[in-house]
């Protein structure tokens, strides 16, 4: 396999957690280049991309890309574009990381617009994989049948759904639920072959084995995942308050968290690691803004994955079959 770009100044702990995540991936046995500036430090032996521009969290994306022709996430894009490495991951500014990906490595041919797919952990099940998370905050119906597919074949791929349940997100499990986004989608995914569509689902559907493969629009679908995020950590914070609130709870608590320890991880963004933007002509992993070197590792473990089932090979074929 070729390296694997890792952009070592994106994200709100870079560099030095994501120069930690990357030597520890490296020592895993995956192949790794680095992108950053000259003389970056406490790299090791790991090779390095230099570049000599960041594109902060805060910048706009199309301008940052279009300004900074010599930014780590252009140049970590450039690398796969060029056969210099399989795969990028960033855990930098989500939307110049996409730009970055789609002005060099290009789209799939037919594909309408890239998705963010997210793995939505599933307690005691397979992830449910939501799809647009950030990429397209307006969506025309015709290109969630789109995300529909390249949702298919992520969640065969990666997690093995011989026959991938897809749901639409909507406001009722109804056909008529809905706007009129909603309403058109409905019925071009109740036309499509292909596809194993069983109808609306509802925000409460999505971290349950009841659908594999939910999708929206990139607003609706970010507002979720942000949405899940917060409340997951909400109910932490609160149940470690209430073990901690008095001294008689303290031996309850402690023969209690062996069992919660396992559900805990499962439903922590750095299990997961990152996002993949489908659709684009290239392995793409989009990390948590805050991600540690944990995260880092999994969402490199992730795009290694990606890079060894062919995955944008897999698409191509789904969607100019």
């Amino acid at each position: 396999m070729l390296p694997i770009a890792v952009d070592a100044m994106g994200g709100d702990r870079a560099p030095d957690e994501i120069i930690a995540g990357a030597l520890d991936a490296a020592r895993s046995g995956l192949p790794i280049v680095l992108v950053g500036p000259e003389g970056l430090s406490g790299i090791g032996d790991l090779p390095l991309i230099v570049a000599s521009e960041v594109i902060g969290m805060d910048e706009d994306p199309a301008s940052g890309v279009r300004r900074k022709k010599d930014s780590t996430l252009v140049r970590a894009a450039e690398a796969v574009r060029d056969g210099k490495a399989s795969a990028m991951i960033s855990a930098g500014n989500t939307g110049a990381t996409m730009a970055s990906a789609l002005l060099k490595m290009g789209r799939i041919s037919g594909v309408k617009r890239p998705a963010i797919a997210t793995p939505i952990p599933v307690p005691g099940g397979r992830p449910t994989v939501l799809l647009d998370a950030g990429a397209n905050a307006e969506v025309h119906a015709e290109w969630l049948v789109q995300f529909a597919v390249m949702g298919s074949v992520y969640s065969h791929h990666r997690y093995g759904v011989a026959e991938p349940r897809v749901g639409l997100l909507s406001i009722g499990e109804e056909p008529g639920k809905g706007d009129t986004l909603r309403k058109d989608a409905y019925e071009l995914l109740s036309q499509a072959s292909g596809i194993n569509f069983i109808g609306n689902v509802e925000g409460r559907d999505v971290m349950t084995d009841e659908v594999d493969v939910v999708v929206t629009d990139g607003f609706t679908g970010n507002v979720v995942l942000k949405t899940l995020e917060g409340g997951m950590k909400t109910l932490v914070k609160a149940l470690i308050a209430a073990f901690g609130s008095k001294d008689e709870y303290k031996p309850h608590a402690d023969a209690l968290f062996p069992a919660l320890l396992p559900l805990y991880d499962s439903v922590d963004p750095d299990s997961t690691g990152g996002a993949v933007l489908l659709g684009v002509d290239g392995v793409c992993i989009i990390s948590h803004g805050s991600s540690s070197a944990r995260a880092m590792v999994n969402g490199i473990k992730v795009a290694a994955d990606m890079v060894e089932c062919d995955m944008v090979g897999h698409i191509r074929r789904a969607i100019n079959p």
